[in-house]
Parts: C-alpha cells; sequence; structure tokens
C-alpha cells in the first residue's frame, strides 16, 4: 500500500470495514499507476513553461519524492493520498503541491506558491516514464560551450547588470549555475540542440527559464530570461575564462560612528534572545540575516548548521535574524520552523516581525549598519562584541570552486577572531 497512514481507522463495525476496504481499493489502484519517474512542467502566468524531473522512490517501505535539478536531489515526504489525488509540500519554502493521478500514470494539477502578496497557483502537468529534461529537437549541439562567461542582463527597465555563467556541457547535455554579485542561481540544468541552449531550475523558492542561441563557441546572443512567475528579462554573454565575480553597489557595512549591534527579537518558542545576553559574551559570533523563502538562505543555512555542531565548543555563537514574506507571527513561525528541522538547526532562530520587503527594515531592526539589500547577509562579531566583517554575497554548493573559496573565506574570518 503506497500510503497507509491515509486509510488508519477504528474497525469496531461492518461499516467501517468496508469503508476501510474501498481505501484499500483506492491506495492500490493510485499505486498501480504511479510512476517511477516523471518530466514537469509547470505555467508560468505568460503560458512559458519551467521544467523539471520528479522521481520516486520507496525508502523502507515508505514513498520518497525527489525533485531533480542537475547533481541536486531535493527529497519530499509527507506524501499524502486522498482517492486519486497526492499532496505534498516542499521541504522549505512555502511551496506545495496537488495533483491528480491519470490512468496513464501522467499527473495533473497545481504548484501552490506563497508569496509576499498574493498566492500563485501555477497549473501543472507531468509526463510519466520521461527521464529527459528536454527533446534534441535540433539534433546535435554545434558548439560546446563549458567554461565561464561574461553575462549581462538588461532588465525590463533598460539598465544592466552583471553575473558569471559557468556551464559544463557533455553532448547535448548542459548544466552550470550564474553567479550575481550577492549570490547564485543554484543549479541549472538543461540542454544544447544546435545553436540552441535551454535551462531550467526549481527548487520551490525559484522557478527559472533560460533560453539563448550560441553564435559560435564565444558568443551567447539572444537570450531571455524567465524568472519566476512573471519577470522577463534579456541576456547575452561572452566567454571571458578570467572574469572576475561582479561586484555588488555599496554593499551593507557598518554604519560610520558604530562599533556594536543591538537588538533583541523572540525566538521559535517566544522567548526574547538579545546581542547582549551572558551567552554571547566572550564568544565570537555570526549573525546570519536570512529568510526562510530563500534559496541562498537555505544552502548557508545548511552550512551553517554543520559548521555550529562542530565549532561551537570552541566559543562560536551563531544567531539567525529572519526577516520573513510578512508580519504574521504564526505564518513566520511555521516557515522558519522548516528550515529549522530540516538541518536540526542547533542555534538560535530569531524572528524580526519585520517583513523582507520593508523598506524600512534595516531602521527598525539593525539601525547600525546601511541599508540590507541581499539575503542572506552576515555579521561577524568579535569577543569584545565589535562588528568586524560584514559578507553580503553567498556561493553556495551548486558553483564549485566558488563554494570552496567562500567557504576558504568563512573559515579565516572566525578562525582570526577566535584567536584574538
Amino acid at each position: 500500500m503506497l500510503f497507509p497512514r491515509t486509510c488508519a481507522i477504528e474497525i469496531p463495525g461492518m461499516k467501517q470495514k468496508i469503508v476501510l476496504f474501498i481505501c484499500l481499493l483506492v491506495s492500490v489502484f493510485v499505486n498501480a499507476q504511479l510512476k517511477n519517474n516523471w518530466r514537469v512542467l509547470i505555467d508560468r502566468k505568460d503560458g512559458k513553461q519551467v521544467v523539471f524531473q520528479l522521481e520516486r522512490k520507496q525508502e523502507q517501505g515508505k514513498t520518497i519524492l525527489y525533485v531533480i535539478n542537475a547533481a541536486e536531489r531535493i527529497r519530499i515526504t509527507g506524501i499524502r493520498q486522498v482517492k486519486d489525488s497526492l499532496f505534498f509540500e516542499l521541504p522549505a519554502f512555502e511551496s506545495s503541491f496537488r495533483v491528480r493521478v491519470l490512468a496513464n500514470g501522467n499527473l495533473s494539477g497545481t504548484y501552490i506558491k506563497g508569496t509576499a502578496g498574493a498566492t500563485q497557483y501555477w497549473p501543472l502537468f507531468a509526463v510519466a516514464n520521461t527521464k529527459e529534461r528536454f527533446a534534441a529537437v535540433n539534433g546535435v549541439a554545434k558548439n560546446n560551450i563549458t567554461g565561464k562567461w561574461d553575462v549581462t542582463v538588461t532588465r525590463a527597465n533598460g539598465t544592466t547588470r552583471k553575473a558569471v555563467a559557468e556551464f559544463e556541457q557533455e553532448g547535448n547535455k548542459l548544466t552550470g549555475t550564474f553567479l550575481t554579485p550577492s549570490g547564485d542561481y543554484r543549479y541549472v540544468d538543461g540542454i544544447v540542440t544546435g545553436d540552441s541552449l535551454k535551462l531550467t531550475s526549481f527548487d520551490g523558492d525559484n522557478s527559472r527559464l533560460f533560453e539563448a542561441k550560441i553564435e559560435n563557441s564565444n558568443t551567447i546572443s539572444g537570450g531571455i530570461f524567465y524568472n519566476g512567475y512573471t519577470g522577463k528579462e534579456t541576456w547575452i554573454a561572452e566567454r571571458n575564462e578570467n572574469i572576475s565575480l561582479p561586484e555588488a553597489n555599496e554593499p551593507t557595512s557598518l554604519r560610520e560612528g558604530e562599533t556594536k549591534l543591538n537588538f533583541t527579537f523572540k525566538d521559535l518558542n517566544g522567548l526574547p534572545v538579545s546581542i547582549d545576553d551572558e551567552k554571547y559574551k566572550n564568544k565570537v559570533v555570526i549573525i546570519q540575516l536570512m529568510g526562510s523563502w530563500c534559496a541562498n538562505c537555505l544552502d548557508e543555512t545548511k552550512f551553517l548548521a554543520d559548521y555550529y555542531k562542530s565549532n561551537h565548543s570552541r566559543g562560536v555563537e551563531i544567531i539567525a535574524l529572519a526577516y520573513e514574506f510578512t508580519t504574521d507571527l504564526a505564518r513566520s513561525k511555521l516557515s522558519i520552523s522548516k528550515f529549522q528541522k530540516l538541518f536540526d538547526v542547533q542555534y538560535a532562530m530569531l524572528i524580526t516581525g519585520v517583513a523582507a520587503g520593508d523598506e524600512k527594515k534595516t531602521e527598525k531592526t539593525l539601525p547600525q549598519l546601511t541599508a540590507i539589500k541581499s539575503f542572506p547577509t552576515t555579521v561577524f562579531i568579535d569577543k569584545k562584541g565589535n562588528v568586524r566583517e560584514v559578507h553580503t554575497s553567498f556561493y553556495g554548493p551548486g558553483t564549485g570552486e566558488y563554494y570552496t573559496a567562500y567557504k576558504n573565506k568563512f573559515y579565516e574570518t572566525v578562525d582570526g577572531l577566535l584567536a584574538e
């Protein structure tokens, strides 16, 4: 049986037995139709489709689903069955699915995404027994674009921003990532066929689609970047193996004349926690400015949770300050708790009560800093309580060498403060 808990009821009489029997039949029927992998398509508002792969596994008698983006596998548990429909949500973010299992094993339904405004409902269709993300409709790739690329993105208002793309191509298969001044686009996965490329990424927070023409082995033109439900920008790229990461414009820093942070917020149990608490005195303290809606914050939280367990005894403390979609306390607590549970976070996670989109969020929470412009942002405090560094960029595990460089800089910073 696929989901036995769905049909667990007491059976004191004939009526309950009949209900249980019918429920078992439904479970067996759906299990018979449920396939092992799907090519999932979710529709943006304009009809463009973001594609990802979904895989089913049986682990210790339980059905587990995995969202696949290149090397990333997002594990989904807690799948609920009602008749011929499945309901499940991603382990982090306010993202869930409700789908109906069709007779041929395909899935039809809705991807539901919480936002700072109205909840989004994306139409979803998944083709069973299809492992390929994209078909090579234009034949073999005419060029190999493995390497680093200098990317220029043009916003809808005509202004531009810089990024670095790093691609790895084997035949038609294309994977990689894009790196911006503040973070990365995580794992992108797709194809080069003929002179065209197509890349997508889906993690529950971000839904991205990149399309472009490959002019030659050094030039990419005519690119369109579809971001989220409605976002759309154009992009071009030139190969440059020596390209440096783009720098942030006026990154967050300590305001002139300030030396320390001063804050008190409540943790997930409703208890006040202050940077001035005895627990944090004479310790190196890392302040993580984050949001449970942020995929880069998810990657950083995993890193910090592991780091804390290994280094807490050295005199290191971490405090996460969460800026959520809204000021709804119950909603914020539920979302942050998913992060805490997913990575077994053992350091304090505090709810600021100020929305990430609030233009006055810095003044309301950490007025000792200049404007908080990106998440995550990480503040390093020495044993005397002084702010020593502010890091406003994070490059996660999807970026390879850049992730290694990020970790090395982090270790160097903390080790230096511990040695003082």
